[in-house]
This record gives C-alpha cells, structure tokens and sequence, in this order.
C-alpha cells in the first residue's frame, strides 16, 4: 500500500516550527510499515528548512520515505494549482476520532481492518448500530 503521514501532531508532538518530542511508537511503526513492503509518502505543510529538518529528524531514525509532499518521487508539482495525493491511506491526527495509538495503526494497516472492525473486536461484540438519520427525515 501507499501510505501518507502527517508529521506534525501524527509523528510528533506540534511544536511548529520546532520538531516537537515523538509520539510513542512513531518511527518503530513507520520503520515497521516500510520493512513490510509499504510506500511511504511524508503529505505535511512543513516547507523549506522546516521540511528539511523534519526530513532529517526522520531519516536519523531509520525512516526514509518514498516521495515527500508527491505521489511518487519523480512526479512534477505544479504548486499553484489544487491538487490530491494518490495514496491508499492517510496518517494523520486530524483525523475524525483523533489519531489512533501507533499500535492500532499498525494493527489496522496489517489486518486491513477500518477501525469500526478493530472496536468491534476489541470490544468483543457487535457495535451498536443505530439507523441513519438524514437532515431531511
């Protein structure tokens, strides 16, 4: 799979424009995820020497990523135009729910398992499942 991740905040602690402490488990997870045969991509808004920094922080922890802020290393960016990352997952602590602890990533990336599966196994049954309601009902 191709898997971007957020640095700040998903990585490590926010500090912006300082690199903030890890998060517990962070770069043993990545390193785990690249040994695994994954794809990597660093998607973050860091630019610059604060990407490079960020860049070198992981890098001197073993995590070497496939293309940064680009699908694939040789893709040609044009900046000033809206664009989407091709990926199969993202990593990132704005997530809905909050990032999950680096253990469950890996679990759900390992199981394919969505995190609804995850809960319900962890909870040992079936999640309640209430009917949608719509705006409109």
């Amino acid at each position: 799979m191709i898997i971007a991740v957020d640095f700040d905040g998903t990585i490590v602690e926010h500090r912006f424009p300082e690199i903030g402490k890890e998060l517990p488990f962070a770069t043993q997870t990545l390193r785990q995820l690249i040994n695994d045969g994954h794809r990597l991509v660093l998607w973050t808004n860091r630019q610059g020497q604060e990407l490079d920094d960020a860049i070198a922080w992981c890098r001197e922890r073993g995590v070497e990523f496939y293309a940064i802020n680009k699908c694939y290393p040789e893709e040609n960016i044009n900046y000033d135009e809206p664009r989407k990352i091709k990926v199969d997952i993202f990593i990132d602590d704005r997530n809905i729910g909050g990032l999950p602890e680096w253990g469950v990533i890996y679990e759900l990336i390992n199981k394919r398992m969505t995190y609804q599966d995850y809960l319900t196994e962890v909870l040992g049954g079936e999640i309640s499942k209430k009917k949608k309601r719509h705006w409109w009902s």
